[in-house]
């Protein structure tokens, strides 16, 4: 939840270096983060006052101009404190404001915000502009083949089961009703499961993948409806694994917030926690709870010992969720400028747009079930020498005359370093949950290795079209002249 108040650092403080200090167990989370230049662990040996004067002098040697304390613990304050690190920001509270430049006043009311507006108004009120933008974890194409691969001996669609929360048995869904979703989805889908959980969760994963056995007799001998990867898996690997689900079912948990920031959909069951504190963010992503007196209680274990707030959500309000988000469609995403239209080197006059003469066949794809997106860089907008206007009506003129279902367009220079510029693919994960769509069935189509590339960190056939200034890409599944090729090989390839 650090993650959009580290991005609005970057985006203020662009030539700055800047470190992390966080715990060996959730580092993976901020590796290959381009907004994060280094990553300093709180190791056991800090612990304590020694060793916390160990850290101090450490942190003393690498000479500091600022520290933002995002967490709220009076030990952060007092290590930069004796760190000597001239500025120290922080929320005024757990009686450390001493020990802060700049203390932040805290009060009631930022405890009903969400986490992320937390850090987010700690920056805010220390001057520093901080705009709002959707977590992200980086995976590298190698992750996410190496997941998808992991993964293969399943049947698509995939549903991610976490049953478990670190914090308390009050967060955790009943394994008998995780397994009745679990084969709701297997009759219904013939798709598969994954199950999820760390070390100390194995039990539960277990006792979940028993049950749907005992269910489904057949399952024990058909490794491509069940696989349970609890306790088998380091942090990066189960954020890679997640990235592939098609759904993931998860309590309020660590896995949960990863699903959200990888773009995954979930279906999120709370009861003694809020949603409004710690739930999904961004779009494609339902949160099961009911309203009752006693809930959110925020406890670790039910005082009540009845688990109410649990005992009422249903396995049918989940799988109906599940069935909300499931991606069904299919589509075919366009690169646009090369491939499209000529590449007139950052268009931006009507004088230089020019579609190609092959384009009014895309229509046979439509008429095949499939939708027409279309997925662009425009790092002219973010370099001043393209109008945002324009670009916005030469998009939409693929909608309206060539039937186009939708159109995205990454705004951003390359060292902006987005989720959105290709070959990241959050415009086609934003697209998934808008449409519905099956990347495992759908096509990327460009003239680019980036969108090549694209291809691969979704798991969509790649299609390199020869009409731009690349004629051959190792990325690509299948290179093609020209749009009617692309449409003949689709059409046949299906």
């Amino acid at each position: 939840m650090t993650l959009p108040a580290i991005r609005a650092l970057r985006i203020a403080y662009p030539e700055s270096n800047i470190s992390l200090l966080v715990k060996p167990s959730v580092s993976p989370i901020f590796e290959m983060n381009p907004d994060i230049d280094e990553i300093i662990l709180y190791k056991e040996d800090f612990k304590g006052m020694f060793g916390k004067l160990r850290l101090a002098i450490d942190l003393r040697k690498r000479h500091f101009s600022s520290a933002i304390l995002l967490q709220n613990a009076f030990d952060a304050a007092l290590i930069t404190f004796l760190a000597g690190i001239p500025q120290r920001i922080g929320y005024s509270r757990d009686k450390r404001g001493f020990f802060l430049t700049k203390p932040i006043p805290f009060d009631d009311d930022d405890r009903k915000m969400h986490h992320i507006d937390y850090y987010l108004h700690l920056l805010k009120a220390a001057g520093i502009n901080a705009e709002y933008s959707d977590p992200w974890i980086y995976l590298s194409i190698d992750e996410r083949l190496s997941a998808r691969d992991k993964l293969s001996l399943l049947k698509r669609p995939i549903l991610g089961i976490n049953p478990g929360a670190t914090y308390g048995s009050s967060k955790r869904w009943f394994p008998e009703r995780f397994a009745q979703v679990a084969n709701w989805f297997l009759n219904e889908t013939g798709g598969g499961i994954a199950i999820f959980g760390s070390n100390n969760e194995v039990d539960i994963a277990e006792e979940i993948a028993y049950l749907i056995r005992r269910q489904r007799s057949e399952v024990s001998s058909q490794t491509d409806l069940l696989l349970n990867l609890a306790g088998k898996t380091s942090i990066r690997e189960l954020i890679s694994v997640i990235s592939e689900c098609d759904v993931l079912v998860t309590n309020d948990s660590g896995p949960m917030h990863i699903g959200y920031a990888v773009g995954t959909p979930i279906v999120v069951v709370f009861g003694s926690t809020s949603p409004d504190l710690t739930g999904p963010v961004g779009d494609g992503h339902i949160v099961v709870k009911t309203d009752l007196s006693c809930s959110p209680c925020f406890n670790r274990t039910c005082k009540n010992n009845d688990m109410r707030c649990m005992y009422t959500i249903t396995p049918e309000d989940v799988y109906w969720g599940i069935k909300e988000l499931l991606p069904v469609r299919k589509a075919v995403f366009f690169d646009r400028d090369g491939t499209l239209c000529k590449d007139a080197d950052y268009l931006n006059n009507w004088r230089d747009f020019e579609v190609y003469p092959d384009i009014d066949r895309l229509t046979e794809l439509k008429r095949n079930g499939f939708l027409l997106i279309g997925v662009s860089n425009q790092s002219g907008i973010g370099r001043g020498i393209v109008d945002e206007r324009f670009v916005k009506e030469v998009n939409q003129v693929f909608v309206d005359r060539y039937g186009f279902d939708d159109f995205y367009y990454c705004p951003h220079m390359p060292d902006d370093s987005c989720a959105c510029r290709k070959p990241e693919p959050k415009m086609l994960l934003d697209a998934r949950v808008r449409h519905k769509i099956n990347l495992k069935k759908s096509y990327v189509v460009g003239d680019k290795d980036v969108d090549m590339l694209l291809a691969k960190a979704v798991g969509a056939i790649g299609v390199l079209v020869k009409t731009g200034k690349q004629q051959w890409s190792a990325h690509a599944d299948f290179v093609v002249e020209t749009l009617k090729d692309v449409v003949d090989l689709i059409l046949s390839h299906e």
